[in-house]
């Protein structure tokens, strides 16, 4: 298993552990994951990252109880990434850095690859990912310019994993 973090910012030697920006809801127990925390994903959600750092963007994949109706919103694809046109400019001419993590301090929070760890990390490589747009075909997800991300959030009354990141920046 291969762990990543992804950022603008390519002069990170250290990752130490931080509170996220804004605090969200959590479940019962698990507020201390607004804390301090280094945050990775894994490679099979690494795709969840490849954007600018605010870009709005929904992203769907199948789980193991989706319905087969459900699957075919995915065509051939193993998931589907939607961004607004607006940004899809920012997201052809952009550049994100993948810092591979250690695995060893990291715990899984068993929710769509996500991994924290409460102890600083020394990240063991850097890759530096342009053209983001071209990013996705070869993990398997289809990217899908939208005039507006907001319809797409019908897409959580389906048996489809959804995620919405930076959905505070969609149009209106």
């Amino acid at each position: 298993m291969r762990l990543f973090h992804f950022s603008d910012d390519p002069t990170i030697d250290v990752f130490e552990p931080r509170p996220v920006r804004i605090s969200s809801e959590r479940r019962p127990g698990q507020a201390w994951l607004n804390g301090p925390l280094v945050w990775a994903i894994d490679e099979v959600h690494d795709f969840m990252y490849l954007f600018p750092r605010d870009c709005p963007r929904i992203l769907v994949w199948a789980k193991p109880e989706t319905s087969q109706e459900d699957r075919r919103l995915l065509g051939n694809w193993r998931g589907a990434a939607y961004v607004e046109r607006g940004w899809l400019e920012r997201l052809r001419a952009g550049t994100i850095h993948r810092y591979e993590m250690p695995t060893e301090s990291f715990e899984d929070l068993e929710d769509a690859g996500m991994w924290v760890s409460r102890r600083n990390v020394v990240p063991l490589a850097l890759t530096a990912h342009s053209g983001l747009d071209r990013e996705f075909a070869p993990r398997g997800i289809e990217l899908k310019v939208v005039d507006s991300l907001l319809p797409m959030k019908a897409l959580q009354h389906t048996t489809l994993h959804v995620s919405a990141i930076r959905l505070s920046n969609a149009r209106p």
